[in-house]
């Protein structure tokens, strides 16, 4: 190691982790309306996108690809964010506002995929959006002091 210290990364390798699992579950329920509707990946039109599928790609074994959409954009505030503290410096706080916002981006996956009602998953979104806004503004104010 080169002595940087990196706990502030360890957030965010969880929050990737958590992201490639979404995206295996994304896969897994669209192989698994493939199938249902019989559907062969051989016979699509080229430049075929999931969006065009219709039905075959309708209703609550797409969640998991909205959910994954998802954590390709907030969170890619979230990743340099934790950079910065890394390179700028942190405090333990940093450290729990990054888990406060993996857990938080965790449980809104768990419930768009699974429930998917919008108050809770409204709640569990701004309730991350706070604790991002928090880390930028850390972030910001580790490399100007």
């Amino acid at each position: 190691m080169n002595g940087l210290d990196t706990q502030i990364l360890v957030p965010a390798a969880v929050l990737l982790v958590w992201t490639m699992a979404v995206m295996a579950w994304m896969m897994a329920g669209r192989m698994a309306s493939f199938r249902v509707n019989k559907v062969s990946m051989g016979r699509l039109p080229r430049g075929f996108r999931a969006s065009d599928a219709g039905d075959t790609l309708s209703g609550r074994r797409e969640w998991p690809a909205h959910n994954y959409m998802h954590l390709m954009e907030q969170p890619t505030v979230f990743y340099p964010c934790v950079i910065l503290l890394a390179l700028g410096g942190y405090g333990a706080f940093d450290v729990v506002a990054a888990w406060v916002y993996v857990a938080l981006r965790v449980a809104h996956s768990l419930w768009q995929n699974l429930v998917n009602t919008l108050p809770v998953r409204a709640a569990l979104f701004m309730a991350g959006s706070i604790a991002l806004f928090i880390l930028t503004i850390r972030a910001l104010l580790a490399l100007i002091s």
